[in-house]
């Protein structure tokens, strides 16, 4: 099945993207608030580890074609430091830095959550690129699965069209 955007499409898919991770830090004991600042989207707090994570969310559609497109995290470009506004928020909110990355395709959806850190050791590559990216290949959506630092939902989109 093809995908066919709306003009709202974007903040449709970015909200959901936001509200989905809301929802799973929440079913994981978290008290969890989506908030409007430059550099995250969501503060996070587990009262029993007293852990405290911001979180930048990025959330995608992908249509048949693109489902293996990378998603854009940080940008350097133009005088961009989009990592460095994530880690001044956390910075200001006392928080740990986290990404969400929320990709949806015709069938299914990926969301994966995992430390800014983590995603520095293991996924980030050059320092010098002018952006950082998650990859969406088959083999690194494997590297993803069995990290056990990268949390991972899937969801079964399958239903009919409604035209």
């Amino acid at each position: 099945m093809e995908i066919t955007k709306s003009t709202r499409h974007q903040k449709i898919i970015g909200d959901f993207g936001e509200q989905l991770i809301c929802n799973f830090l929440s079913r994981s004991g978290f008290e969890v608030t989506v908030i409007n600042h430059t550099g995250i989207d969501i503060i996070a707090y587990h009262k029993s580890t007293q852990k405290r994570i911001g979180i930048t969310v990025k959330s995608r559609t992908r249509s048949t074609g693109t489902e293996d497109d990378s998603v854009n995290i940080f940008s350097y470009q133009n005088g961009k430091n989009d990592r460095q506004k994530v880690i001044d928020a956390c910075q200001a909110f006392a928080c740990e830095p986290w990404i969400a990355i929320y990709v949806e395709k015709s069938k299914c959806a990926d969301v994966y959550i995992t430390s800014l850190d983590n995603y520095d050791k293991k996924y980030r590559g050059s320092t010098s690129r002018a952006i950082d990216d998650w990859k969406m290949g088959n083999s690194y959506m494997s590297k993803y699965e069995s990290d056990p630092d990268v949390k991972h939902i899937r969801l079964d989109l399958s239903f009919t069209n409604w035209v």
